[in-house]
């Protein structure tokens, strides 16, 4: 449960500091015409990060209580 944890800690920061590498992975080939993310796609990234850090951080937690 720690490296679940740790794994999830991990891209939990990597959605939150660098989104746009994100898009660039994921989502840019969908699209012919975008050049960028919207800002819309940038938030929920870092919502969803900031999420991911929490429930790493409560996976470690859990492990020892």
């Amino acid at each position: 449960m720690i490296v679940i944890g740790i794994i999830f800690i991990f891209f939990g920061f990597f959605m939150v500091a660098i989104p746009a590498v994100l898009w660039d992975l994921t989502e840019r080939w969908k699209s012919k015409e975008a050049r960028d993310p919207s800002t819309y796609y940038i938030w929920s990234s870092r919502i969803g990060g900031v999420f991911l850090i929490l429930i790493g951080i409560a996976e470690i937690v859990n492990v020892f209580i």
